[in-house]
């Protein structure tokens, strides 16, 4: 591996940190191949002369994005240790898999510089304790921050492109499903049709939310368990005001299509709305859509046990 001489006896009396991530969890039931590679770097260790009770493997981070240190324990375990002095190397398979924020990446070169740890990845052996590594291995954590940004912002206007043009497919409330077609249809079990209803018409009787609790507390109510697609099932239990509340402000419950009506925020960063405003709030009317109401659904009756 090129660098190699820059390991000494020093760095083999401690630790050699593996660290493995992948940015979801779709990656890494899918892509078992880069898994691997990660797991692998263990023996490239043994090669460079670290005993097996000297390596340690920290990978529990998987399934998470490297955009901030909120959240990984991982990535946090590797800075302490580097830290109390006890690492010799860190090895990863990129610079990117430790963070893809500057801000997090400087920190524990930083760290590893005042503490003698090198930095170990698939292009080579870098010493921060030398100007030239430190600026390598800053330039490259600077090129996976824009190259994050910038993929970003292509899947971002991807969807708003879709979205434009009504074909962007979101979760659908309860009381929906897609077609065949793909297109957003009533739900055709008729007992959550009912249910949903039911919440309209007691909303029209009582005119409140806590009314409508009151007046559905004997009734059970359905709602998704987390998921996409074939993977989310229903769950039968009590309506909640809560959940009142956010039917009732559901556009989609309107016969209306709506995309961006809320702000993007990320962890650990302020609330931020969209750079354009025309963009984060798009909204297409559906076909007849006095007829895909749920209100529609249920005679404004007597409300019945579903």
């Amino acid at each position: 591996m090129i660098g190699a001489a820059k390991i000494t006896k020093r760095h083999l009396e401690r630790l050699a940190l593996v660290y493995i991530r992948q940015s979801t969890l779709t990656q890494v039931r899918e892509n078992t191949e880069s898994t691997a590679r990660q797991y692998a770097l263990a023996e490239d260790a043994a090669r460079l002369g670290w005993e097996s009770a000297q390596i340690a493997i920290i990978d529990a981070d998987l399934g998470l994005s490297g955009r901030s240190a909120s959240g990984r324990l991982g990535f946090k375990e590797v800075v302490s240790r580097v830290c109390l002095g006890s690492v010799g190397a860190i090895f990863g398979l990129e610079v990117s898999r430790l963070a893809r924020s500057s801000a997090d990446l400087q920190r524990l070169l930083e760290f590893c510089s005042i503490t003698d740890t090198l930095i170990v990845d698939a292009d080579g052996t870098y010493d921060l304790r030398h100007f030239n590594d430190r600026l390598l291995l800053g330039l490259k954590g600077t090129m996976s921050e824009a190259e994050l940004h910038i993929l970003s912002g292509r899947l971002q206007e991807s969807k708003r492109s879709a979205a434009r043009r009504g074909e962007l497919r979101m979760l659908l409330p309860v009381g929906y499903v897609y077609d065949d077609d793909g297109q957003p249809v009533m739900d055709p079990n008729e007992e959550i049709r009912a249910a949903v209803a039911n919440v309209f018409v007691a909303f029209e009787a009582t005119g409140s939310a806590f009314g409508v609790v009151r007046a559905l507390a004997d009734h059970r109510f359905p709602g998704y368990t987390c998921g996409m697609g074939a993977t989310r099932e229903i769950r039968w239990g009590r309506l909640s005001h809560c959940r009142v509340l956010s039917i009732l402000s559901n556009p989609t419950y309107t016969g209306a299509y709506v995309f961006g009506t809320l702000p993007r925020q990320s962890v650990g960063r302020p609330r931020r709305h969209d750079s354009d405003a025309h963009d984060s709030r798009l909204a297409r009317a559906l076909a007849d859509p006095h007829s895909r109401s749920p209100s529609g659904l249920h005679s404004l009756g007597d409300l019945s046990d579903p």
